[in-house]
C-alpha cells in the first residue's frame, strides 16, 4: 500500500493551492484520510481529516485544525481513493511541508478484513511567500 501525494508549490500569500493524495495497493477499505503539516522547528500538526463513519447514510466526519478553519476544504473521492486539500487565503503561516495520512483497513491472512494500518505519504512542501 503506498500513498502518493502531489500539489504543493511556491504561492504568493493570498493564493490558493490544491493538493492530491491516493492510496494505491490492495486492501479492504480506507477509515480516514487527511493531511499534517510540519513546518521548520515544529512539530507535526493535523491540518484537516476525514473519517469514514462506517454508518450507512451518515455524512462522513471532517475536522479542521482552527488555524485554517475558512480557508481550506477537505474532500474525498472514494471511487479514486484520493484525498484532497483545497487550500485558498494562503498566509506565510502555511509554508510547511504537507504529508497525508490515511488509516487503511487490509485484508487478513484468511482473507477477511484485517487490521487498520497507519500510512503516510512522502510528503509535498508548500511555500508561501511574495
Amino acid at each position: 500500500v503506498q500513498l502518493q501525494a502531489s500539489g504543493g508549490g511556491l504561492v504568493q500569500p493570498g493564493g490558493s493551492l490544491r493538493l492530491s493524495c491516493a492510496a494505491s495497493g490492495r486492501f479492504f477499505s480506507i477509515t480516514r484520510m487527511g493531511w499534517y503539516r510540519q513546518a521548520p522547528g515544529k512539530q507535526r500538526e493535523l491540518v484537516a481529516g476525514i473519517t469514514t463513519t462506517g454508518v450507512i447514510n451518515t455524512h462522513d466526519s471532517i475536522n479542521y485544525d482552527d488555524s485554517v478553519k475558512g480557508r481550506f476544504t477537505v474532500s474525498r473521492d472514494n471511487a479514486k481513493n484520493t484525498v484532497y486539500l483545497q487550500m485558498n487565503s494562503l498566509k506565510s503561516e502555511d509554508t510547511a511541508v504537507y504529508y497525508c495520512n490515511a488509516g487503511i483497513r487490509l485484508y487478513g491472512a484468511t482473507g477477511l478484513p484485517g487490521d487498520t494500518v497507519d500510512y503516510w505519504g512522502q510528503g509535498t512542501l508548500v511555500t508561501v511567500s511574495s
